[in-house]
């Protein structure tokens, strides 16, 4: 990356910077390769935010079925997270993962886990069963359906005859799938296997599978990350998720630089686990020496820029994000490793920046908390929107969550110090209510940002990007009108 012009004199953010275009020889955003190149098998530089309210296993595995990877929370309890990461491994790759829900079941209890949104359907059977056959389905209730079904209504009277199904062995490419889905006239559609129920499958679903290329481990299956603190016993909990199958290991603290991580990161390195190694958050050059020398092989960036965080008013620590990813870009490039640009990204502008800066992956929090995969009950407003709660890592309600083994005294002292949002509402996008929606946009806009700038992979982006300063009256020119103008 060069700059246009001046060299900056202070440190900035995405908001003071834009790409500025230059001859190109790509003809299409499908020619762009998005692949990080970080060690990891993503396809694409999207990773989602080791945050409670941003990543479970259904975000996870929806984010790595489109090529991005899912960082499970150090907050979860070992066993959860062996758990969690069995269950994303053991979901498909082809097809999405089924909601099966039991015939008694309420309309209002399937809205608090998927809203009434078209394109989108719910498998009526018996959810204990471990192996759905096609006999044992109901049928399929499409999640539209809900929005004028009575509160008290059971799924199985709002099935309308038996589920249209397709077999696996039919489809050998998206646009066949797509064709019988679009000749069923329906939203939603169960794949079977030999007779067993292996996905679900949607028009749109079908047209992804055309672009995206899903991001698997050497066994075909989802890839998928998790988190560790840098206190206790760390090398038994990475030795523990490394058992588990989890494909990259996140060392995680607020303040990365510090003689805790640069332990824990020598404890978890010699254990030799053959994985990636993430570590942060940091925003210096000197902190990417020590961690790399410390066993880190790719560093995360960040302090202070998350939409759910209060350090920098609560302390003045950090840095603007697109110098801090820039300086620790550089830095991570002369010793061989890579860097994921975390937080303060809030269109799809800003990960272009971060990959112009030099970042392998860009890591997203409360955008994609305000999804329908993302963790937690939807819940509706006095005025019908549809919302999720989302919190701060550090803030009282995450302390509460982190350290309620401890005796009520020794909790309240913790919770003295809590920094950040504990509460906040994140609505869902009428227009984009899942992860995958919002890859489409930030995928899109990312690839025009790369035939722009001449680059067919991210490792020419980092070479080729051309940035310009702009004042902030400049940034406000490139924002599109209100529709009411």
């Amino acid at each position: 990356m060069r700059f246009s012009g001046a060299q900056p004199t202070v440190d900035l953010t995405y908001s003071d910077v834009f790409l500025v275009p230059r001859r190109s020889a790509i003809t299409s955003r499908l020619d762009v390769d998005l692949s990080p190149g970080d060690g990891t098998t993503a396809t694409i530089p999207i990773v989602s935010a080791n945050m409670n309210s941003v990543t479970g296993p259904r975000l996870a595995a929806t984010l790595a079925r489109r090529g991005g990877l899912g960082v499970l929370p150090q907050d979860m309890p070992l066993q959860d997270l062996d758990a969690a990461i069995r269950w994303v491994k053991d979901q498909p790759v082809a097809w999405d993962t089924p909601i099966v829900l039991s015939p008694d079941t309420t309309a209002a209890e399937a809205s608090r886990i998927l809203p009434a949104l078209d394109g989108h359907g719910i498998v009526v059977a018996d959810a204990s069963s471990a192996a759905l056959r096609f006999d044992d389905i109901v049928g399929i209730v499409p999640a539209g359906r809900l929005a004028t079904a009575l509160p008290d209504a059971r799924l199985g009277d709002l099935v309308r005859g038996r589920a249209t199904a397709i077999d696996a062995d039919d489809v050998p490419d998206p646009r066949a799938a797509f064709d019988l889905i679009d000749a069923a006239g329906v939203p939603v559609v169960a794949v079977l296997h030999q007779g067993a129920l292996v996905g679900t499958l949607s028009r749109r679903s079908a047209l992804r599978t055309a672009i995206y290329r899903p991001a698997v481990d050497a066994d075909g299956r989802l890839i998928v990350a998790a988190a560790v603190g840098i206190n206790g016993d760390v090398a038994a909990k990475a030795r523990a998720l490394a058992s588990a199958g989890v494909d990259v290991l996140v060392v995680d603290t607020a303040h990365g630089h510090q003689e805790g991580m640069l332990r824990a990161l020598r404890e978890v390195s010699a254990l030799d686990l053959g994985l990636p190694i993430v570590a942060g958050n940091i925003v210096t050059a000197d902190g990417v020496a020590d961690l790399v020398d410390a066993g880190a092989t790719i560093l995360k960036v960040g302090v202070g820029p998350g939409a759910m965080c209060t350090t920098r008013m609560m302390t003045a620590v950090g840095r603007p994000q697109f110098s801090a990813v820039l300086e620790t870009a550089q830095a991570a490039a002369e010793r061989g490793a890579h860097v994921w640009a975390d937080g303060g990204v809030r269109y799809p502008r800003d990960v272009a920046l971060a990959l112009a800066a030099g970042a392998a992956s860009v890591m997203i929090g409360s955008w994609f908390a305000g999804t329908i995969e993302s963790p937690g009950e939807v819940q509706v407003d006095d005025e019908g929107r549809v919302f999720k709660e989302s919190w701060g890592m550090a803030s009282t309600k995450a302390v509460v969550g982190r350290f309620g083994r401890l005796d009520a005294y020794e909790r309240a002292r913790k919770e003295l110090f809590a920094e950040g949002i504990s509460s906040s509402r994140i609505y869902l996008d009428p227009l984009r209510p899942g992860v995958e929606d919002l890859l489409d946009m930030i995928t899109s806009g990312v690839r025009s940002s790369f035939t722009y700038a001449g680059a067919a992979t991210v490792a020419e982006f980092h070479d080729r990007a051309t940035v310009g300063l702009q004042s902030a009256a400049g940034y406000e020119e490139g924002k599109a009108l209100p529709v009411s103008w």
